[in-house]
């Protein structure tokens, strides 16, 4: 599992002015991480279910561990790519993102944002 965060200045439409930060996901399994190649969603032109569920699940339990009136009017997304699928790729995803989410508060406190 790779995980990452990004930080952006600005939060979604529905949140502007409203003084609170939003926290997204982004999930996704590389070619080769089963044992036999799947093509990337992107190349088929549409994300499926599962990919769609288990990114509102990581961004939906990372937003309930935050104080998002805290964070003030940034956005943070969370990509967590599956470099293996040998099962546990939900947790180890959300497991993943906890820790570049940590990553990125501390680089948010740092800078006194």
């Amino acid at each position: 599992m790779l995980c990452t965060a990004s930080i952006d200045e600005g939060v979604p439409r529905f949140l502007k002015g409203q003084g609170q930060g939003w926290i997204t996901a982004e999930y996704g399994m590389l070619p080769r991480s089963t044992h036999t190649r799947n093509a990337r969603e992107a190349a088929k032109g549409k994300q499926g279910g599962r990919t769609m569920e288990i990114q509102r699940l990581i961004a939906r339990a990372l937003r309930a561990a935050v104080d998002l009136k805290a964070l003030g009017e940034f956005t943070i997304t969370l990509d967590c790519d599956v470099l293996q699928a040998d099962g546990g790729t939900r947790t180890a995803s959300i497991t993943g993102a906890c820790v570049a989410l940590a990553d990125a508060l501390n680089k948010l406190v740092a800078a006194g944002s």
